[in-house]
This record gives C-alpha cells, structure tokens and sequence, in this order.
C-alpha cells in the first residue's frame, strides 16, 4: 500500500480547475509570438477596467512599494496583479527545497500534481487577498458599500486573478514564449517608464502648467524659454515631475545590466561516455537572475505594509515606533517612513536625500548589498542549482570537469557556485542602490527587474527564431 502524501490533497480538485490543454504538436515561432501578444493584449486592458462598486481609492497605497513588482494596478481588475502566482510560486518552491513536499519532478504524474497545487493555493490565496482588501476598507467602508457590493468586488478580484493563471498557464504549456509572470511583470514596469518619458498630459505644481513626460517637458521648455540655458537645466532637474537627467540614468542602467548578463564563467566539461571535443558548462555573473532582488523587494515591502498597518492602529506604541512611523509626503497623500527600521530599509528618493543623510544611506546600502547575497546563496540551495545538484546532474549525463576526476567534481564546483551566487546577488543590489541613488524613472528593483526579464525574452527569440546573438563573455576571475 503506497504512503499518504500532502500533494495528495489536492487530487479531488483537480476535475474542477480551468485548464489550458497542453499542445499536440510544437508551436511554430510565429504563432508564439501572436499568443505572447494576445496575452499581453488582455492583461493590457484588464489594467485598464476599474472595479465595479467602488467608492474611493485616493487615500495612501499600503501596496505602494510592491505594484511595479507585482504588476498591479491600482482600482482595476489588476489590482492583484501576479501577486497569487508569486507567492504560490515561491512558497511551493521552498516547501520542495526543503523537502517538507515529496515530489519526483522527473515524473508526469507528480509534476501535474505539484503544478495543481500550486495553482489551488494560487485561487485561495486570490480569495484571501480579495476579501483582506475589501473589509479593511481599501474601496471605502464595507458598512457603506454594503454585503452585495463587497461580495461583488471581491467575485471581480478572483475572476481576474483566475484569468492571470490562466494566461500564464497558456506561456507556459509551450503556446507562447516565457511565462506570464515576466511578460505581466516586465511590461507594467516598461509601461510605467514610457509615460514618464512620453506622458502628453499637462500639470500644476505651483509654477504653471507644464508637461508631466520628461521627452515632450524638455522640447517644450527648449522652445518656449527665452533663455535656453535655465529651460535646459530645468528639464533636466526639475524636482517635481520626471526630467531627462532620470531618462539618461535610466538607459544607462538598462545598457550597464544588459551587458553585465553576458559575463559568465564558462567551465570545461568532457563526456565519459563517448569520445569528442570538450563542451562548457557557463556559470553566470547572475547565477540567480533576478530573484535576489525579488525576495530582497518582496521583504521590505512586506515590513512597510505591516508596519503601516501597526502605526495606523496604535501610533502611540513604543514597538510600533521602533518599526517605523509614517508620514505623508507634501502634496501628496501616499505615506513614506519618517524614522524607526522601515526608515533605514526605505531607499533614498534622489542623490541629494542620501547626501543630506549619510548614515541613512549607509545602513540602506549595507542592508541591500547583504540580504542579495544573503538570499542568492540561499536560493541556490533551494531551487535545485546548488553545487550537489549540479554535480548529480553532470553524473546523471556523464560528464566530468575536464582535467579532474569524477569525484571531484562536487568540491570544484563547490568553490564556484556559492562565490557566483553571493559576488551575483551582491552585484544585482548595488545596481539596485546605484539606480535609486540616480533617481532612474522607476525604483532599481523595478528597473532590474524588467532588464533582466526582457534579456531573458531575448535569449528565448534567440533560441527560438534562430537569429544570431553576440555579448561578452567575460567573469574568468571568479
């Protein structure tokens, strides 16, 4: 008799889930890439409908520091965002790194399975989310909303969060390219960087009306100013709306990444089984990708929205203040930390905020720089790339380093990985800091984040469509 499992919970669900079948035949390129757009096209306009039954949505966002990494939008059907997909995701994953799930990835039946659970607690945890944020009064009070109104705005929330799974389950059963995580991901950030560059609409901040998108602000100024020299330091550093000094910063932060990915360490490897030439096995300067900065974002998010929900109830609580009090920024609703840990952890706005506060910065960019490296070594250990998994696989294929017997391989790698990791994760978060100290359009974790995941889209169409791909390839002195 076989033994229970926890992943054999999920097994009465499974006739009742959506599903998106599974590809006969391999998908051409061509239809991939119109599915990626179809996709896209939808979470596109699903950003774009608000809610129905909502009665406010202007007081200050607890959610403010996650919507760029969750791709989330404020009073639409996107107000969830990826966030259930995320969260399902990660969970999922520790709980296999850890072993606490017994489950055989090389296996149909339990790779079905694990992906079933994780998108049931996906739908719970959409559930959950929902109902947290219409009863804590996120659309307005629930007692003036009324039952049939919070039921309602909650159904709207789980549909759309439904929808997202689906969408991404759709990229990721082969019918388009990459996974609808990213793609959502990647494109609300790009989305968010091209209306700050380009937005036609016009504002007041106390100086007139002028144009809120930096590109049009500066032609504007460059053709209406009589003195050419103010209007051009004024579109380049005006502090109250995007200016083109953050542009530039901006596209020098996305070259710097995109030619950080090429840099990599490639090692020589040698098949045992069969005679031929040597082949490589390339360990990135980002081994981890982005996650460090994911995990890093996802912390501190979580602590901002825990400790503004403290202060908001007892301000007055000595613990509470340790964590962090929360003021409101001039002009604007949206709170930001004014002292305690929150403060310490919470990025300095522009490069003359981290002047004015020397130990501030320091503490930041200490924080960030270690809980990278911290979280990319960690990671490795969980999501199967650690030295001991990638050894096993090179067993399992028959290949060797070259120059070095079968049972070293283990201590060799051992000295490579764990150093990539930290020295990659370290690296993500100084250009994370970096970004935000340069005021780019956007946090650097949101601007990391997109980089990384547009490369990887890249590499996808080159792998995929067969056209011809260059970069460097540097990291030999790891």
């Amino acid at each position: 008799m076989s033994s229970f499992r926890v992943l054999d919970l999920v097994k009465p669900f499974t006739p009742f889930l959506p599903e998106v079948i599974s590809p006969e035949r391999k998908v051409p390129f061509q239809q991939k890439l119109m599915w990626t757009g179809v996709t896209l096209l939808i979470f596109l306009v699903m950003s774009e409908i608000p809610l129905y039954g909502i009665t406010s949505s202007d007081s200050s966002d607890p959610l403010f520091w996650l919507r760029m990494m969750l791709a989330s939008n404020r009073g639409t059907l996107m107000e969830l965002g990826i966030s259930p997909i995320v969260t399902s995701g990660m969970v999922f994953q520790l709980l296999q790194g850890i072993q606490i799930l017994d489950v055989n990835m090389e296996n149909k039946a339990d790779r079905e399975l694990f992906q079933t659970a994780q998108k049931v607690f996906a739908i719970l945890l959409s559930i959950g989310q929902a109902t947290v944020y219409v009863l804590t009064g996120m659309y307005g009070p629930p007692s003036e909303l009324g039952v049939g109104v919070c039921l309602l705005l909650v159904l709207q929330l789980v549909f759309a969060g439904i929808v997202v799974i689906l969408l991404d389950e759709l990229l990721q059963k082969g019918y388009g390219l990459g996974s609808g995580i990213s793609l959502f991901m990647a494109t609300n950030i790009c989305e968010q960087i091209f209306w700050k560059t380009f937005a036609p609409t016009t504002v007041n901040r106390g100086r007139g009306k002028e144009f809120e998108g930096a590109f049009i602000s500066f032609f504007h100024l460059i053709l209406t100013k009589k003195d050419k020299k103010r209007a051009l330091l004024e579109s380049f550093y005006r502090d109250n709306a995007p200016n083109m000094f953050q542009v530039i910063a901006t596209l020098v932060v996305f070259f710097t990444v995109v030619y950080l990915q090429g840099f990599r360490l490639e090692i020589p490897v040698k098949s045992t089984r069969q005679r031929g030439p040597y082949g490589t096995y390339p360990i990135r300067l980002f081994y981890t990708s982005n996650m460090p900065i994911m995990l890093q974002s996802a912390l501190t998010s979580n602590i901002f929205i825990i400790s503004q929900m403290l202060y908001s109830h007892f301000p007055d609580n000595a613990f509470v203040k340790l964590i962090g009090t929360w003021e409101a920024q001039p002009g604007s609703a949206q709170l930001f930390a004014a002292s305690g840990l929150a403060y310490y952890m919470q990025p300095p706005m522009s490069l003359s905020q981290a002047l004015l506060d020397p130990i501030k910065t320091v503490v930041y960019v200490v924080f960030v720089l270690t809980t990278c490296a911290i979280f990319s070594k960690t990671w490795i250990e969980i999501s199967g790339s650690s030295p001991r998994d990638v050894a096993k696989q090179f067993k399992d294929q028959g290949l060797v380093i070259a120059g070095h017997r079968d049972a070293t391989v283990y201590k060799e790698l051992k000295k490579i990985i764990p150093t990539a990791a930290a020295f990659g994760g370290a690296t993500i978060g100084a250009l994370s800091v970096v970004s935000d100290l340069l005021g780019t359009l956007g946090s650097g974790t949101s601007i990391l984040l997109a980089v990384t995941t547009i490369y990887g889209y890249y590499e996808l169409a080159v792998k995929e469509g067969g056209f011809s791909k260059g970069g460097p390839s540097g990291f030999v002195d790891l």
